[in-house]
């Protein structure tokens, strides 16, 4: 599994993660909709840490800045 996000990405989508959690327990948001922006937050987090994000691979996209040796 090769690295394809860089630090400015992986930043913000733990500052984004961040911020729905803290909408979260807030009370800002709530139900259905405050479950699934949970656990796209979750994938965020996980996604960030790992520097790999699946649908970048559909889509082509690489934001790391080094290139991978194999």
């Amino acid at each position: 599994m090769k690295n394809n996000m860089g630090i400015l990405d992986r930043s913000i989508r733990i500052v984004i993660a961040l911020a729905i959690i803290v909408l979260y327990f807030t009370h800002v948001i709530s139900g259905t909709t405050a479950i699934i922006l949970l656990v796209i937050s979750g994938i965020f987090i996980l996604t960030s840490f790992m520097s790999f994000c699946p649908l970048y691979v559909l889509l082509g996209i690489n934001t790391c800045g080094v290139k991978n040796k194999k």
